[in-house]
């Protein structure tokens, strides 16, 4: 395990629980602090500007897509690093077509991800 990730903070926001849980189990076990919820607006309450290292939001969930919790995040934070998962290439052509077109698709992480492709993408995009 790197040691640099000891104690980094993640937030992780995807309306399926099972999927939320087993991204906290794994990372936990790497040594990141994780926080989870299955509620965009639940999370966008709970944000804690300057506090996280990463937040990682699905894209497609019911009341607010990833895409405008990433918009209310991004107001409160402007410097937060984010990333996207989906498990639909559409999505992220929808995107970059839209108002994002500068995010670059290492941006975008494809579901199913496993345990160590998703500790390296989350370490490429802390360590930036």
């Amino acid at each position: 395990m790197d040691e640099w990730i000891r104690g980094k903070q993640i937030m992780i926001v995807d309306d399926d629980s099972d999927l939320t849980l087993y991204y906290r189990m794994s990372l936990e076990y790497y040594g990141f602090v994780v926080d989870i919820f299955n509620e965009p607006k639940e999370a966008l309450s709970s944000f804690k500007p300057n506090y996280y290292d990463l937040v990682i939001l699905d894209i497609k969930m019911p009341e607010m897509d990833g895409f405008e919790l990433y918009k209310e995040i991004k107001e409160i934070d402007p410097i937060v690093k984010a990333c996207f998962i989906t498990a639909s290439e559409f999505y992220y052509e929808e995107f970059r077509d839209k108002e994002y077109s500068t995010l670059n698709k290492e941006l975008f992480i494809r579901k199913p991800v496993g345990n160590e492709e998703l500790i390296k993408k989350i370490n490429c995009l802390i360590s930036k």
